[in-house]
């Protein structure tokens, strides 16, 4: 998944948490609802006016909206949460809990 597509789902994630749709979050920037629809399906990038004014609407800023690391492949993943634990032994059993209750 390239950067532009990771944009547009961050941009989706922190627009669905803030409970509202394309439609409406297009009115409140004053752009066509296909521009949101893009953005989010990674077909294009905002412009900086365009995600300045979306960040604002969903009352976000520009490192929420780029922090998208939780959105990489699966090994990558694994590689981290592997990196996190082996810095942390100490966690590994509550991280365990964790994982087990998720997949229940």
């Amino acid at each position: 998944m390239n950067n532009k597509q990771m944009l547009g789902l961050r941009l989706r994630e922190l627009r669905k948490r803030k409970g509202i749709n394309q439609d409406k979050l297009a009115e409140l920037i004053d752009v066509d609802p296909t521009t949101i629809s893009n953005i989010e399906n990674g077909k294009n990038y905002p412009s900086l006016i365009n995600l300045e004014n979306i960040l604002k609407a969903l009352n976000s800023n520009f490192i929420e909206a780029f922090d998208f690391e939780h959105k990489n492949d699966t090994i990558d993943l694994l590689f981290q949460i592997n990196e996190k634990l082996k810095n942390n032994p100490d966690k590994i059993e509550d991280f365990y809990k964790i994982v087990i209750a998720l997949t229940k």
